[in-house]
């Protein structure tokens, strides 16, 4: 039973690894360890630390295709807002893929974060704990900078943003 639980995992995570954003998970969980320790730098990008400074700050520049460009910048560094069209779907076969490839994903992430004893107060006493509060708290504001300055090209009567269809069903 476990030679066939080992050969599903093995299965799974080389189906992880044939993608990249799986191959950049692969490999931030890799690096967990030196995250807990506090020996990598996580750099917040630009427009974060922006965002983070001042999230409801009016653009100096109005026009439609700056405070496009201003979104587009954020939707890159903080992936599809919640009203981004959706994929198409995906056959049941794709889903049960990824499906098994997250769940092989979380288990190794559970087990590496796992080998740290005391990773809690490692994390506290090294500065990790706080760089994450501080990364979190970027993408939070710029998320939150993203709704904004959409607001404020929809106020402008700027071109529609793309709409998911269940948004646009309500």
């Amino acid at each position: 039973m476990n030679k066939l639980l080992l050969a599903v995992l093995a299965a799974s995570l080389s189906a992880c690894a044939s993608t990249a954003p799986q191959q950049e998970r692969l490999g931030s969980i890799a690096a967990t360890p030196l995250k807990d320790f506090n020996l990598t730098d996580t750099t917040i990008p630009p427009v974060l630390l922006l965002a983070k400074a001042k999230p409801y700050a009016a653009p100096l520049d109005q026009a439609c295709p700056k405070l496009m460009d201003d979104v587009a910048q954020l939707d890159e560094v903080l992936g599809p807002d919640l009203d981004a069209p959706e994929a198409p779907e995906e056959s049941r076969t794709a889903r049960a893929t990824h499906a098994v490839s997250n769940a092989a994903m979380g288990a190794v992430q559970r087990t590496v974060e796992g080998a740290i004893p005391f990773r809690g107060w490692v994390r506290k006493l090294s500065g990790a704990e706080r760089q994450s509060r501080e990364v979190a708290a970027a993408i939070a504001a710029g998320t939150v900078r993203r709704g904004f300055l959409k607001g404020v090209a929809l106020a402008r009567n700027c071109a529609p943003l793309p709409v998911k269809a269940s948004v646009v069903a309500r």
